[in-house]
């Protein structure tokens, strides 16, 4: 029997078509979001004007942290009343404003050091992405266990804040590491999982949602990389 041509067939190649086609969305999107925020970063570090008013002014970090948060929430919340464009736009605009953030890291690192920490973390997300694309094991419940030990990291992470603790701040950092790296093999589970779910015309939404996911990892992945191994500015 030619199994091929059964109707089992079709469908199964339908919908992997159909997956491997919206993936490819979802990367396409989170890349140009990476494109965006090494751009304004770079923009951002060779004005000493910004910098200096950023040194200066702990408030404009924290504004900027403020509006990441609301845009993320807005994407995150909303983004079954929004638009496929508006979510996209939602999701580039605060791609702009991480980089604007992430500005400072180009006076407190070597760009070498950048470079290189950007190309191990880039090789680490892409193993543990195609890994949970390919695994057959459910990373449901693994998923879970990293959010809570995302939000423990947070806290121990605002209380190093004030204790200012060296030894403290490479576990922490050692601990994302592995965290993120987790939960990118979780979130493109997931997100493949959420794709053969959803009907059609949500793809577009969900590409958005699932790229903001990844672009998330990757970021955190890499800052916590470059606390690690980046070399400082002295």
């Amino acid at each position: 029997m030619d199994f091929n041509n059964s109707p089992q067939y079709y469908n199964d190649h339908t919908l992997a078509t159909q997956t491997s086609s919206v993936l490819k969305t979802v990367y396409l999107k989170m890349c140009l979001g990476l494109v965006v925020s090494a751009l304004v970063a770079l923009y951002c570090s060779t004005s000493w004007t910004y910098l200096q008013f950023i040194g200066t002014h702990s408030w404009a970090i924290w504004g900027l942290f403020i509006v990441e948060l609301i845009l993320v929430f807005a994407i995150s919340g909303a983004i079954n009343k929004l638009s496929s464009g508006t979510a996209a736009l939602l999701f580039y605009l605060f791609a702009a404003v991480n980089g604007a953030a992430l500005a400072p890291i180009f006076l407190v690192y070597t760009s070498t050091s950048i470079v290189k920490t950007f190309f191990i973390c880039a090789g680490t997300f892409g193993a543990m992405s195609i890994y949970g694309y390919f695994t057959t094991a459910d990373l449901t419940k693994f998923g879970t266990y990293l959010l809570y030990a995302l939000f423990g990291l947070i806290i121990v992470s605002v209380v190093n804040i004030f204790t200012k603790s060296s030894t403290l701040e490479w576990i922490i950092s050692g601990v994302g590491v592995l965290i993120f790296i987790g939960l990118t093999a979780y979130d493109t589970q997931w997100i493949k999982n959420q794709i053969q779910m959803t009907p059609a015309e949500y793809h577009g939404k969900l590409s958005t949602y699932g790229a903001l996911n990844l672009y998330l990892d990757f970021i955190n992945l890499f800052l916590y990389l470059l606390r690690l191994f980046g070399r400082s500015n002295d």
